[in-house]
């Protein structure tokens, strides 16, 4: 049967790394509700914290008066995250490639790469400041 209200949780952070665990906390909880598998827990917990850290350091500069909102919709058949910085937002389509050998040592730049790479589904709105990651359930 087709689920018609998907269950929505929104978490409003500051830009501070230990805002993290809040976020960390949230997915845990919703792959606990999906009773998702550690691998693809794992995948979700990776590209989302990316995601908030990247709001977190370029979004929002770490600037604790700025504020990161993470929205989390989940139906039964995918787990929909949003996460919003108030920055300025980035150039998502020219990135440098962390797999470059001239790239492989630098301490930055695989977030995007990881999202892109663990998520089904990665968009990016609003300039770069809303990226929306989407993980398909397979049926069981």
């Amino acid at each position: 049967m087709e689920e018609l209200n998907p269950t929505v949780q929104r978490l409003e952070i500051q830009s501070e790394p230990a805002s993290i665990s809040s976020v960390e906390k949230m997915i845990d909880n919703v792959c606990e509700q999906k009773k998702l598998n550690e691998d693809y827990y794992g995948n979700i917990l990776i590209a989302i914290t990316e995601a908030v850290n990247n709001a977190i350091i370029h979004g929002n500069k770490q600037n604790p008066e700025k504020k990161i909102i993470v929205q989390c919709s989940n139906s039964d058949h995918d787990i929909n995250f949003t996460i919003e910085d108030q920055g300025e937002g980035f150039d998502f389509e020219n990135l440098p490639d962390p797999t470059d050998p001239a790239n492989i040592e630098k301490p930055h730049g695989r977030g995007v790469f990881l999202m892109r790479n663990l998520a089904d589904e990665v968009n990016f709105h609003e300039n770069g400041r809303v990226v929306e990651l989407n993980f398909t359930i397979s049926s069981n």
